[in-house]
């Protein structure tokens, strides 16, 4: 991890997260089995896309120790989101489960979460699981309710995507779980840092989110092929 670089930005400037802290992780976070990977990624457009290369380039963030004191000084039940842009550290193996199990220990008090595209394999169905279970929310990103159904069943959190003309604000899955819309992108007023929904939950219920974003097409047209 020596390489990578994290940033923490101590407001967020996006009016649908509100003003709260959020990080961003070098590109090399990402895993290649995501599929919004260069193909839809709202973080691949905009201000947002400068300031990731910025990250990745190295010019913007910290290395990974300075960034977990960064975490460590923030206030006590501070919500704030991991990964604006970027992923885990390879959660399936053993330098990465042990930077989880770091960035947990600094969130101790906080109230941090996060979403990852990392493939859910035994090991890191494990680390995601310990993360939440001591205060810091892993959501494991799906692209099909079926997916958020089999994520839930393996003991995880859930968040799944649907087409932008989506207009149930909640209803039931297949296998019983609860979906809810995303209340921030349907009610005006509502931010992520006032929902708070991402970071506490039950964990029957899987949030859904509309595909949003300049790759909008992109990734309703990858809906259309899973």
């Amino acid at each position: 991890m020596t390489q990578l670089r994290f940033h923490l930005t101590a407001k967020s400037g996006n009016a649908k997260t509100g003003p709260m802290p959020v990080s961003t992780s070098s590109r090399a976070t990402c895993p290649d089995s995501c599929p919004l990977k260069g193909n839809g990624c709202y973080a691949d457009s905009g201000p947002l896309a400068l300031h990731w290369n910025a990250v990745t380039a190295g010019t913007r963030g910290l290395p990974w120790p300075d960034f977990l004191q960064q975490i460590q000084s923030l206030p006590a039940g501070q919500i704030w989101r991991h990964n604006q842009a970027g992923d885990l550290y390879r959660p399936g193996n053993a330098i990465g489960r042990k930077a989880l199990e770091q960035l947990t220990e600094a969130n101790r008090g906080k109230r941090g979460y996060t979403y990852s595209q990392h493939k859910r394999t035994a090991a890191t169905i494990q680390a995601f699981k310990a993360a939440t279970a001591n205060g810091f929310t892993v959501n494991a990103s799906c692209e099909t309710v079926a997916a958020a159904d089999g994520a839930i069943a393996s003991g995880l959190r859930a968040v799944f995507i649907v087409p932008a003309s989506e207009t149930r604000t909640a209803w039931d899955t297949p296998d019983g779980n609860r979906a809810v819309l995303c209340p921030a992108q349907r009610v005006d007023g509502v931010t992520c840092s006032t929902c708070q929904l991402c970071q506490s939950r039950p964990q029957h219920v899987a949030i859904a989110f509309q595909a949003h974003g300049s790759g909008r097409r992109k990734v309703e047209a990858m809906l259309c092929e899973t």
